[in-house]
Protein backbone atom coordinates (compact mmCIF):
# COMPACT_ATOMS: atom_id res chain seq x y z
CA UNK A 1 0.00 0.00 0.00
CA UNK A 2 1.44 3.34 -0.89
CA UNK A 3 0.39 5.38 2.89
CA UNK A 4 1.92 8.70 1.11
CA UNK A 5 -0.91 8.77 -2.05
CA UNK A 6 -3.59 7.96 0.43
CA UNK A 7 -2.79 10.99 3.15
CA UNK A 8 -1.80 13.28 -0.10
CA UNK A 9 -5.19 11.90 -1.30
CA UNK A 10 -7.38 13.15 1.83
CA UNK A 11 -5.52 16.13 2.71
CA UNK A 12 -5.97 18.00 -0.77
CA UNK A 13 -10.17 16.49 -0.62
CA UNK A 14 -10.12 18.57 2.80
CA UNK A 15 -8.39 21.93 1.49
CA UNK A 16 -11.02 21.92 -1.35
CA UNK A 17 -13.96 20.96 0.41
CA UNK A 18 -12.86 23.90 3.09
CA UNK A 19 -13.29 26.26 0.25
CA UNK A 20 -16.84 24.98 -0.22
CA UNK A 21 -18.42 23.99 1.80
CA UNK A 22 -17.48 26.16 5.17
CA UNK A 23 -21.14 25.18 7.38
CA UNK A 24 -19.30 21.60 8.07
CA UNK A 25 -15.87 22.40 8.10
CA UNK A 26 -15.29 21.20 11.29
CA UNK A 27 -17.05 17.59 10.43
CA UNK A 28 -15.10 17.00 7.26
CA UNK A 29 -12.03 18.50 8.49
CA UNK A 30 -11.85 16.11 11.54
CA UNK A 31 -13.11 13.01 9.55
CA UNK A 32 -10.02 13.66 7.37
CA UNK A 33 -7.41 14.34 9.65
CA UNK A 34 -8.93 11.21 11.72
CA UNK A 35 -8.51 8.98 8.27
CA UNK A 36 -4.88 10.62 7.59
CA UNK A 37 -3.87 9.95 11.32
CA UNK A 38 -5.06 6.63 11.04
CA UNK A 39 -2.69 5.74 8.22
CA UNK A 40 0.10 7.73 9.91
CA UNK A 41 0.19 5.67 12.65
CA UNK A 42 0.23 1.99 10.30
CA UNK A 43 3.26 3.79 7.92
CA UNK A 44 5.07 4.78 11.50
CA UNK A 45 4.49 1.45 12.69
CA UNK A 46 5.73 -0.55 9.68
CA UNK A 47 8.79 2.51 8.59
CA UNK A 48 9.37 3.95 11.49
CA UNK A 49 9.00 7.75 13.23
CA UNK A 50 11.10 9.32 10.29
CA UNK A 51 8.58 8.55 7.76
CA UNK A 52 6.39 11.65 9.34
CA UNK A 53 9.18 13.50 8.19
CA UNK A 54 9.37 12.46 4.98
CA UNK A 55 5.93 12.92 4.38
CA UNK A 56 5.99 16.41 5.58
CA UNK A 57 8.57 17.47 3.56
CA UNK A 58 7.09 15.73 0.58
CA UNK A 59 3.41 17.58 1.61
CA UNK A 60 5.07 21.26 1.90
CA UNK A 61 5.98 21.31 -1.08
CA UNK A 62 3.17 19.45 -3.65
CA UNK A 63 0.24 20.69 -1.05
CA UNK A 64 0.62 23.47 1.74
CA UNK A 65 3.27 24.22 3.88
CA UNK A 66 1.07 24.21 7.06
CA UNK A 67 1.34 20.09 6.69
CA UNK A 68 4.86 20.70 9.16
CA UNK A 69 6.69 17.15 10.62
CA UNK A 70 4.84 18.75 14.17
CA UNK A 71 1.38 19.56 12.17
CA UNK A 72 1.21 15.92 11.13
CA UNK A 73 2.08 14.12 14.54
CA UNK A 74 -0.53 16.18 15.88
CA UNK A 75 -3.02 14.39 13.15
CA UNK A 76 -1.58 11.35 14.33
CA UNK A 77 -2.41 12.39 17.94
CA UNK A 78 -5.82 13.17 16.60
CA UNK A 79 -6.64 9.24 15.75
CA UNK A 80 -5.22 7.87 18.83
CA UNK A 81 -6.91 10.64 21.08
CA UNK A 82 -10.41 9.62 19.56
CA UNK A 83 -9.64 6.05 20.56
CA UNK A 84 -10.43 7.31 23.89
CA UNK A 85 -12.57 10.77 23.91
CA UNK A 86 -15.09 10.88 20.49
CA UNK A 87 -14.67 13.78 17.99
CA UNK A 88 -16.77 16.39 17.92
CA UNK A 89 -17.43 18.59 15.40
CA UNK A 90 -18.00 21.53 17.52
CA UNK A 91 -14.39 21.28 18.55
CA UNK A 92 -12.07 22.02 15.75
CA UNK A 93 -8.50 20.96 15.22
CA UNK A 94 -7.07 24.17 17.01
CA UNK A 95 -9.20 23.10 20.15
CA UNK A 96 -7.95 19.97 20.05
CA UNK A 97 -4.12 20.43 19.83
CA UNK A 98 -5.00 22.49 22.64
CA UNK A 99 -5.59 19.37 24.63
CA UNK A 100 -2.82 17.28 23.41
CA UNK A 101 -1.19 18.21 26.13
CA UNK A 102 -3.31 17.31 29.13
CA UNK A 103 -2.79 14.05 30.78
CA UNK A 104 -6.00 13.85 33.13
CA UNK A 105 -9.08 12.09 31.05
CA UNK A 106 -11.35 14.08 33.11
CA UNK A 107 -9.93 17.51 32.89
CA UNK A 108 -9.93 16.70 28.92
CA UNK A 109 -13.54 16.18 29.39
CA UNK A 110 -14.10 18.99 31.20
CA UNK A 111 -12.70 20.81 28.53
CA UNK A 112 -14.86 19.81 26.18
CA UNK A 113 -18.30 20.32 27.65
CA UNK A 114 -17.03 23.45 27.90
CA UNK A 115 -16.31 24.49 24.43
CA UNK A 116 -19.84 23.07 23.02
CA UNK A 117 -21.63 24.47 26.19
CA UNK A 118 -20.16 27.84 25.81
CA UNK A 119 -19.44 27.75 22.25
CA UNK A 120 -15.86 29.22 23.39
CA UNK A 121 -13.18 29.74 20.29
CA UNK A 122 -9.88 28.53 20.49
CA UNK A 123 -8.45 31.37 21.87
CA UNK A 124 -11.28 31.32 24.81
CA UNK A 125 -10.18 27.88 25.48
CA UNK A 126 -6.66 28.64 25.65
CA UNK A 127 -7.56 31.45 28.52
CA UNK A 128 -9.32 28.59 29.74
CA UNK A 129 -6.73 26.03 30.44
CA UNK A 130 -3.95 28.61 31.47
CA UNK A 131 -5.99 29.80 33.99
CA UNK A 132 -6.61 26.60 35.51
CA UNK A 133 -10.28 26.81 35.26
CA UNK A 134 -10.55 23.28 36.01
CA UNK A 135 -7.92 22.81 38.79
CA UNK A 136 -9.96 25.75 40.70
CA UNK A 137 -13.22 23.58 40.83
CA UNK A 138 -13.92 22.32 44.43
CA UNK A 139 -12.74 18.55 44.00
CA UNK A 140 -16.52 17.52 44.65
CA UNK A 141 -17.34 18.78 41.45
CA UNK A 142 -15.04 17.32 39.16
CA UNK A 143 -16.07 13.75 41.07
CA UNK A 144 -19.81 14.89 40.75
CA UNK A 145 -21.92 13.42 37.42
CA UNK A 146 -23.06 16.25 35.63
CA UNK A 147 -26.85 14.94 36.18
CA UNK A 148 -26.22 16.13 39.58
CA UNK A 149 -24.89 19.52 39.18
CA UNK A 150 -25.66 22.32 41.54
CA UNK A 151 -25.63 26.08 40.86
CA UNK A 152 -22.39 26.31 43.42
CA UNK A 153 -20.97 23.06 41.84
CA UNK A 154 -18.98 24.95 39.29
CA UNK A 155 -17.81 28.62 41.57
CA UNK A 156 -13.53 28.55 40.50
CA UNK A 157 -11.46 28.73 43.67
CA UNK A 158 -9.72 30.80 44.10
CA UNK A 159 -11.79 33.16 41.80
CA UNK A 160 -9.68 35.77 39.57
CA UNK A 161 -9.93 39.30 39.46
CA UNK A 162 -8.08 41.72 37.44
CA UNK A 163 -6.21 44.16 39.35
CA UNK A 164 -6.34 48.04 38.44
CA UNK A 165 -2.60 49.66 39.38
CA UNK A 166 -4.62 53.15 39.90
CA UNK A 167 -5.88 51.94 43.35
CA UNK A 168 -3.66 52.08 46.12
CA UNK A 169 -5.90 51.51 48.66
CA UNK A 170 -7.34 48.26 49.08
CA UNK A 171 -10.94 47.87 50.36
CA UNK A 172 -13.81 45.55 49.86
CA UNK A 173 -15.34 48.76 47.70
CA UNK A 174 -12.06 48.99 45.68
CA UNK A 175 -12.75 44.99 45.00
CA UNK A 176 -16.52 45.41 44.15
CA UNK A 177 -14.98 48.29 41.72
CA UNK A 178 -12.38 45.84 39.30
CA UNK A 179 -15.55 43.52 39.13
CA UNK A 180 -17.86 45.96 37.83
CA UNK A 181 -14.76 47.30 35.61
CA UNK A 182 -14.64 43.55 34.22
CA UNK A 183 -17.90 41.56 34.99
CA UNK A 184 -18.32 39.63 31.91
CA UNK A 185 -14.87 38.14 33.12
CA UNK A 186 -16.15 37.83 36.74
CA UNK A 187 -19.36 36.05 36.05
CA UNK A 188 -17.52 33.59 33.49
CA UNK A 189 -15.39 32.70 36.87
CA UNK A 190 -18.67 31.98 38.91
CA UNK A 191 -20.09 29.80 36.35
CA UNK A 192 -22.43 29.46 33.75
CA UNK A 193 -25.79 30.92 33.17
CA UNK A 194 -25.08 34.07 35.96
CA UNK A 195 -26.36 37.93 35.25
CA UNK A 196 -25.35 40.71 36.93
CA UNK A 197 -28.17 42.56 38.66
CA UNK A 198 -27.30 45.86 40.94
CA UNK A 199 -24.47 46.20 43.29
CA UNK A 200 -25.29 47.79 46.52
CA UNK A 201 -28.63 46.22 46.04
CA UNK A 202 -31.09 47.98 49.00
CA UNK A 203 -33.33 46.05 51.05
CA UNK A 204 -35.13 47.37 54.16
CA UNK A 205 -34.95 44.52 56.70
CA UNK A 206 -37.52 46.45 60.03
CA UNK A 207 -36.84 49.70 59.83
CA UNK A 208 -32.90 49.78 58.43
CA UNK A 209 -31.29 49.70 54.68
CA UNK A 210 -29.14 46.85 53.92
CA UNK A 211 -26.96 46.46 50.76
CA UNK A 212 -25.95 43.55 49.50
CA UNK A 213 -22.68 43.60 47.49
CA UNK A 214 -23.81 41.77 44.36
CA UNK A 215 -27.05 40.68 43.49
CA UNK A 216 -26.81 38.40 40.47
CA UNK A 217 -29.53 35.42 38.67
CA UNK A 218 -28.93 32.61 37.27
CA UNK A 219 -30.62 31.76 34.26
CA UNK A 220 -29.99 28.07 33.92
CA UNK A 221 -30.86 26.93 37.76
CA UNK A 222 -33.39 29.57 38.01
CA UNK A 223 -32.01 31.34 41.33
CA UNK A 224 -31.09 34.03 42.58
CA UNK A 225 -27.03 35.23 43.96
CA UNK A 226 -25.95 36.88 46.78
CA UNK A 227 -22.98 37.76 46.94
CA UNK A 228 -20.70 39.46 49.64
CA UNK A 229 -16.88 40.41 49.26
CA UNK A 230 -14.54 40.50 52.48
CA UNK A 231 -10.91 41.64 52.38
CA UNK A 232 -10.02 39.97 55.39
CA UNK A 233 -11.07 36.33 56.69
CA UNK A 234 -14.56 34.85 56.56
CA UNK A 235 -16.01 35.46 60.14
CA UNK A 236 -19.20 33.54 61.60
CA UNK A 237 -21.00 36.75 61.51
CA UNK A 238 -20.63 37.01 57.91
CA UNK A 239 -22.76 33.83 57.40
CA UNK A 240 -25.24 35.18 59.78
CA UNK A 241 -25.45 38.48 57.45
CA UNK A 242 -25.41 36.64 54.18
CA UNK A 243 -28.21 34.00 55.40
CA UNK A 244 -30.75 37.20 56.44
CA UNK A 245 -29.84 38.56 52.58
CA UNK A 246 -30.99 34.95 51.15
CA UNK A 247 -33.77 34.50 53.11
CA UNK A 248 -35.07 38.18 52.24
CA UNK A 249 -34.93 37.67 48.65
CA UNK A 250 -36.84 34.32 49.00
CA UNK A 251 -39.84 35.89 50.72
CA UNK A 252 -40.34 39.12 49.06
CA UNK A 253 -38.79 38.84 45.53
CA UNK A 254 -38.11 35.74 43.87
CA UNK A 255 -41.51 33.60 42.78
CA UNK A 256 -42.60 30.39 43.25
CA UNK A 257 -41.50 28.99 39.92
CA UNK A 258 -37.86 30.09 40.65
CA UNK A 259 -35.27 27.78 43.22
CA UNK A 260 -34.17 29.03 46.30
CA UNK A 261 -31.42 31.87 46.81
CA UNK A 262 -27.70 30.92 47.18
CA UNK A 263 -25.01 32.82 48.79
CA UNK A 264 -21.25 33.34 48.11
CA UNK A 265 -18.73 34.99 50.23
CA UNK A 266 -15.65 36.07 47.88
CA UNK A 267 -13.22 36.66 50.68
CA UNK A 268 -9.34 36.99 51.13
CA UNK A 269 -8.99 34.02 53.26
CA UNK A 270 -11.50 31.17 53.94
CA UNK A 271 -12.16 29.77 57.58
CA UNK A 272 -13.11 25.92 56.59
CA UNK A 273 -13.91 25.55 59.90
CA UNK A 274 -17.00 28.21 59.80
CA UNK A 275 -17.73 26.86 56.64
CA UNK A 276 -18.07 23.09 57.30
CA UNK A 277 -20.59 23.73 60.18
CA UNK A 278 -23.00 25.86 58.64
CA UNK A 279 -26.05 24.25 57.86
CA UNK A 280 -26.92 26.00 55.08
CA UNK A 281 -25.25 23.97 52.16
CA UNK A 282 -26.04 26.60 49.99
CA UNK A 283 -23.80 28.88 51.31
CA UNK A 284 -20.20 28.68 49.75
CA UNK A 285 -16.90 30.72 50.51
CA UNK A 286 -14.15 31.09 47.57
CA UNK A 287 -11.22 32.88 47.83
CA UNK A 288 -10.12 35.92 45.28
CA UNK A 289 -6.96 35.97 43.70
CA UNK A 290 -5.27 39.56 41.94
CA UNK A 291 -4.04 38.91 39.09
Amino acid sequence: MNYYDEIKKELISNEIHKKIKDYSKNRYELQKYYNVGKILSKAENQYGKNIIKDYSKKLIKEIDKKYSTRYLYDIRKLYIFSKVHPLDAQLSMSHYRLLFPIDDKNKINYYIRQVIKRNLSKRQLSEIIKSKEYERLPIETRKKQSENEKVTDFVKNPIVIKRNSRYEKFSEKILQKLILEDIPSFLEELGEGFTFIKNEYKIKIGDRYNYIDLLLYNIKYKCYAAVELKTKEIKKQDIGQIQIYMNYIDENIKTIEENKTIGIIICKEENKYIIKYCSDKRIISRKYELI
